[in-house]
């Protein structure tokens, strides 16, 4: 089979040709339909994944081509998606406790296993979550990871149907999590750059559009009655905490983005209305199964740009440099 791997830390894809594994107790393996071009695969190109070489790419989508032994809930033929979520250990303690996201095994698609830059994929049956027909598989992949989180991360956070959430970004995840939001029922703010991004804004579901360069976005947000929630999907620090004050009493501040500097946060703004700021992991096969029949049942969709398996140096390049609008998706063929 054809795959893309990183053969040591720093270096770049490069496409092989290798066996395809055959799947073990309780595994399943996938033929690679599409396979998302994420963020966090810079993980593996700079060093930490757990054995190198290594294949990423955890935003599989495609159909299950064999089973292991054990395996009875995965059928021949079925599609299925594969995301950050590399399955669970089910003894540490998170595991017992039914928190298999946070389990200390810490499996992950593309960093402790190879991952979907390949025709074909290896995962535990656990990590596995059926796509709806409704859903082609470039739209599913991007929900196995950027989808997801967004999902999860709206869902978890105690806000409930006409509440006033705001999301900060509208790339890969932001425009997913403002989709997520308002088909949730919430009453939408979109954070971002520059006024012309407000139609963008509102085409997606936003009720309400903030320039960030043009207003103090915890007193317009404070204006609007408070959000319950505010989920950051963007890497600046300074964008994402200049919410905090924005924020209803016990509002939550939900950071899904990766800033490159610590958050730096008033204590008083949070102590004074109780006011929470929590981070959010992606979620487990079943909450990206979730995702996926939300997204079919209420058309949210990504924006995807597809690339052959063969162009994933390209794709990657042009996504760190945030050229991509909004997600890269390879495609097998």
């Amino acid at each position: 089979m054809r795959a893309v791997q990183v053969a040591k830390p720093g270096a770049d894809f490069e496409l092989i040709d290798r066996p395809v594994p055959q799947p073990g107790h309780w595994q399943v393996l996938v033929r690679t339909a599409a396979c998302g071009v994420c963020h966090s695969d810079a993980m593996t190109k700079d060093g930490m994944a757990s054995t190198y070489p290594r294949t990423p790419g955890h935003e599989v989508a495609g159909t299950v081509e064999a089973v292991g032994d054990g395996v009875t809930q995965w059928q021949v033929g079925q599609r299925v998606g594969i995301g950050w979520f590399g399955g669970a250990c089910f003894t540490c303690t998170p595991c017992r406790e039914g928190d298999f996201i946070s389990c200390r095994a810490a499996r992950v698609t593309g960093l402790s296993a190879d991952g979907g830059y390949a025709e074909y994929v290896l995962a535990p049956a656990d990590a596995l979550a059926a796509i709806p027909d409704e859903l082609s598989d470039v739209e599913a992949a991007p929900l196995m990871c950027a989808g997801v989180t967004c999902f999860n991360g709206l869902r978890g956070s105690g806000a409930r149907a006409g509440d006033l959430v705001a999301v900060v970004g509208l790339g890969g995840l932001g425009h997913l999590g403002v989709q997520f939001a308002n088909r949730m029922g919430f009453d939408v703010v979109a954070i971002a750059r520059g006024e012309e991004k407000g139609e963008f804004a509102r085409q997606l579901g936003a009720h309400h559009y903030l320039d960030s360069t043009a207003v103090d976005v915890a007193a317009e947000l404070a204006r609007l009655g408070g959000a319950r929630t505010v989920l950051s999907t963007v890497t600046s620090s300074a964008a994402t905490t200049a919410t905090v004050g924005g924020l209803r009493p016990r509002g939550r501040l939900v950071v899904i983005g990766v800033p490159t500097e610590p958050l730096q946060v008033f204590a008083p703004d949070l102590i004074l209305a109780s006011r929470l700021v929590a981070g959010h992991a992606s979620g487990t096969g079943m909450d990206s199964e979730d995702t996926l029949r939300f997204a079919a049942l209420t058309g949210v969709r990504p924006m995807v740009e597809t690339m052959p398996m063969a162009e994933a140096n390209r794709g990657y390049a042009k996504m760190m440099a945030g050229q991509a609008r909004f997600r890269i998706v390879l495609t097998a063929q």
